[in-house]
């Protein structure tokens, strides 16, 4: 009878830690740090195609986050925020400009460097043109992938809305020699 009670009592410990467990788990993986797949190679060398990334969407949206939004379309993309609300956009080329200055973008060094082509690895445009405004309006955001020449961005669907954002990317967790945060 005792022998009983001690798997009994065992049983219920082991319980009162599982349960809660299981529920912090579900709660972290279905609301907090969001598992999401890469489809597609516009964000090549920083991330692959099939890669597993974990999502987040709780912090602020900055320049050259990583970011999985859904268009009205039904379509989930993930893409870098070049853009910010308020700010003009135009490339010259290669060269980002946000409000006539030019910005460095570190993050792309791999993928031009591997480039042996002469044209221009992002394709000159202005933000007047693309989305016929001068500044992004509020709660916009204006998007590229990092691997430019293969990329269906804002340069086509225009800028996204902060309401179709779904969170930011921060790490890749499969495959596992992929495995790494995603830089800035």
């Amino acid at each position: 009878m005792e022998k009983r009670n001690f798997y009994i009592g065992c049983f219920i410990s082991f319980m009162k830690l599982l349960v809660p467990s299981l529920v912090f788990l579900f709660i972290l993986r279905g609301f907090i740090l969001i598992p999401v797949q890469v489809d597609g190679n516009s964000m090549e060398k920083t991330l692959s195609q099939g890669d597993m990334i974990v999502m987040e969407k709780f912090s602020a949206i900055k320049r050259f986050d990583v970011v999985v939004f859904k268009l009205p379309t039904g379509a989930i993309y993930i893409k870098r925020v070049i853009g910010m609300p308020g700010e003009a956009v135009r490339y010259e080329d290669d060269q980002l400009y946000i409000n006539e200055k030019p910005i460095e973008e570190a993050f792309l060094e791999k993928n031009i460097k591997k480039d042996h082509e002469l044209a221009p690895y992002t394709t000159n445009f202005d933000l007047s043109n693309l989305v016929t405004e001068d500044v992004l309006p509020q709660d916009s955001y204006f998007v590229l992938g990092d691997n430019r020449r293969m990329s269906k961005d804002s340069r086509s669907f225009g800028a996204v809305e902060s309401k179709y954002i779904l969170g930011k990317a921060q790490f890749v967790y499969y495959p596992i020699p992929h495995m790494k945060f995603i830089p800035r």
